[in-house]
């Protein structure tokens, strides 16, 4: 059965994940209202259908799935919820099970609880989407042999995708940390030096977290904050991912960067 899905909003993975759902035949439709002409252009390319405004949007969709920054998760619940919406609502950002339950409470019952982990979904294999709720298995079955793996789930979504982040977006703004801290006190030279004989490899793995994350760590911001979140309510320590918050926060002027971003650079921006 073909499903219209309302798309909020098609970023770099939104739009994978619409895409995804276009090679299966289902209608995705998007708001063009207040966003950039990238978005456009992602939009278009992927054919999807643009209804100008949210509410003609929910009106039209029979389902809605949220891709944004985790900051604006709660406020996008809550404009979709006061168009009347009552389809099964996805919301596939990174954020704390806490937030993940507000929402909930939000849009009522048929609420998926959602966590994507790997990149945009262009190559097979590469993207898993994790789902859960009793509207699950459901969503899941939307997805069927396209690129974007979706798997239900019994527990929370969102636990794993915290779980998941917390290490890799963690530990790398643990390694830019180390750089920073070591330029501070004029010892990188000596620090690479000895990484090359104690720890091979994790010059060159600082050097491409450098540059993979540079213009990605606006939006990683509000991620570690959830993350703090999800320990803090597990009753663990939450300090090192509200201080991997701040570190992504110094390299937000990096966002949207065309060009290859060297270690050099995010070392100055955290440090300053």
């Amino acid at each position: 059965m073909i499903q219209k899905v309302l798309l909020l909003h098609p970023g770099e993975m939104g739009a994978s994940i619409g895409s995804a759902l276009v090679s299966n035949k289902h209608e995705v439709v998007w708001v063009s209202q207040n966003r950039s002409k990238d978005t456009k252009n992602r939009a278009t390319g992927n054919k999807f259908v643009d209804k100008l405004s949210l509410k003609k949007a929910v009106t039209y969709c029979d389902h809605v799935i949220t891709i944004c920054p985790p900051t604006v998760a709660i406020e996008v619940a809550l404009s979709v919820k006061e168009m009347g919406f009552k389809g099964i609502y996805i919301d596939a950002n990174a954020i704390a099970p806490s937030t993940a339950s507000k929402i909930q409470e939000i849009v009522g019952p048929r609420f998926v609880d959602g966590g994507i982990i790997g990149p945009p979904a262009w190559e097979k294999g590469s993207t898993r989407l994790y789902l859960s709720g009793k509207c699950s298995e459901e969503v899941v079955s939307w997805f069927k042999d396209s690129l974007v793996d979706a798997r239900s789930m019994k527990n929370s979504a969102s636990a794993l995708k915290m779980s998941y982040a917390a290490y890799t977006k963690g530990s790398s703004a643990l390694i830019l940390s180390i750089r920073a801290l070591a330029k501070k006190y004029g010892i990188e030279e000596s620090l690479m030096e000895e990484w090359e004989i104690s720890q091979p490899g994790l010059k060159e793995r600082s050097e491409s977290t450098a540059s993979g994350t540079a213009s990605k760590a606006w939006r990683f911001e509000g991620e570690m904050l959830e993350i703090a979140k999800t320990f803090l309510d597990a009753e663990l320590p939450e300090g090192f991912h509200r201080a991997s918050s701040e570190i992504y926060k110094r390299m937000a002027d990096f966002k949207d960067s065309e060009e290859k971003v060297i270690v050099e650079n995010v070392i100055k921006k955290i440090l300053n």
